[in-house]
């Protein structure tokens, strides 16, 4: 792979399951500080887990499940370089004396042929010259929640008072790249904003500024605050393309703010037409970058377009390790790690079935879809609708993906030859 290559594959291609791998590698994402935030983002799935999972009242990780999540990761996995992802809620409420104490015990676990690295998802607000210089030393990845222009941003981005976040977010955002802090966005595409496509890409490449754009479609079918993923009432799901199958609809099955699939094809393909002509080698976005990986005959860069998954799990601050961030629901609870290790919980024979099931389950649809090799069904949690013919199990974004990676093919297949990818 020559070196403009390794430049568009910007991202690190996604970790084997132990199944296919053979290699005990994973992702274990902690939440110290539970739901707990300061932001009231209308469309937050994780605000409801405090009860659905019988958090504290004060959901607030112990010294000793702290220490025993960064022993067991630094000891449990094969890889050479570990990551740590802390998000919340908002894990920035902890203090700075928090993250300077894990630094502390990273250091002190660590073994002498590994390192460490740490990623920190925040909303962005409560950043200041302090904590950037914390980051920028200790080598945080910032990870900064930012859904487009001030307007877009604030629709559903507020804080408990109801008042806008932007303005503070962008602040940090200067505070950040002053600092020389290293940082990617995360944006979630709504059904406001993905009706925007340049006006939000062209802002987070020309404004903001990350090294790497993150987009994160948004659907939470209504009733996700207490029924889990595969749970659903089969008489509820309807085929895929339907009103009720979309948001705005008076039958609709999804949370209104949820974005339309046909609007997520084409905000992708906007955006991807945009990246292509102006942007390879100088904005990396995640999609668009484990596109490439896979048309290279490479390893999907995201989880949820893998052909497998397992491997990114979720540790809440009371110890309780779930399947996945998107399956932090009690059906799928694997363990507490004051009584098992993480390794333990990770590669157990249920955890392993969870993430083979995720090629199991597909429905025939996709089985025979031409592009089946890049979406693999994304992310399971999605698979609320029916296919044309009534088969259960499709996902909700199918059109979209659909669309999108057929958009894309032709011009990827070039590219790949180009930078001798394969």
């Amino acid at each position: 792979m020559d070196v403009n290559a390794k430049a568009l594959l910007g991202g690190k291609p996604s970790l084997p399951h132990p199944v296919t791998g053979g290699r005990h590698r994973f992702s274990a994402m902690i939440k110290p500080i539970g739901p707990s935030c300061n932001l009231n983002c209308s469309y937050c799935y994780y605000l409801s887990k405090k009860e659905l999972l019988s958090l504290p009242v004060s959901p607030l990780v112990s010294d000793d499940i702290l220490t025993k999540h960064i022993r067991d990761t630094l000891l449990d996995n094969d890889s050479a370089e570990v990551i740590f992802d802390w998000q919340g809620g908002e894990p920035t409420l902890l203090g700075l004396e928090f993250f300077k104490k894990v630094v502390k015990l990273q250091e002190q676990y660590c073994p002498p042929n590994k390192s460490f690295l740490n990623n920190l998802q925040t909303n962005g607000t409560l950043l200041d010259a302090d904590w950037c210089r914390f980051l920028r030393d200790n080598r945080f990845l910032v990870g900064i929640s930012i859904d487009g222009p001030k307007t877009l941003h604030d629709t559903y981005r507020r804080d408990k008072g109801g008042n806008p976040t932007f303005d503070r977010v962008m602040a940090s955002v200067k505070l950040l790249k002053k600092t020389g802090v290293e940082f990617n966005t995360l944006t979630v595409i709504n059904r406001l904003n993905a009706k925007y496509p340049l006006d939000v890409y062209r802002f987070l490449t020309r404004e903001v500024g990350p090294r790497l754009i993150q987009f994160i479609p948004l659907v939470e079918p209504k009733g996700f605050d207490q029924i889990a993923p595969q749970y659903w009432d089969p008489a509820t799901i309807p085929v895929v393309g339907t009103p009720a199958a979309r948001p705005g609809s008076p039958e609709s099955i999804v949370h209104d703010w949820s974005v339309d699939p046909d609007d997520l094809g084409a905000f992708l393909c906007r955006v991807f037409d945009e990246w292509h002509q102006r942007d390879i080698g100088k904005h990396f976005v995640n999609l668009f970058e484990s596109s490439v990986a896979v048309w290279a005959g490479l390893p999907a860069q995201m989880c949820v377009f893998s052909k497998i998954c397992g491997t990114a799990v979720v540790l809440e601050c009371d110890g309780t390790l779930y399947s996945c961030d998107h399956y932090a629901y009690p059906e799928y609870r694997l363990g507490n790690i004051r009584n098992k290790t993480l390794g333990e919980m990770i590669f157990s024979d249920r955890q392993v079935s969870f993430g083979l099931n995720k090629n199991k389950s597909l429905p025939s649809t996709c089985r025979h879809c031409e592009v089946l090799f890049a979406c693999w069904g994304e992310c399971p949690r999605n698979r609320f609708v029916k296919a044309p013919d009534g088969e259960p199990g499709l996902n909700y974004f199918c059109p979209a993906y659909k669309r999108f990676f057929a958009h894309i093919n032709a011009r990827l297949t070039t590219l790949v030859k180009t930078l001798k990818l394969t």
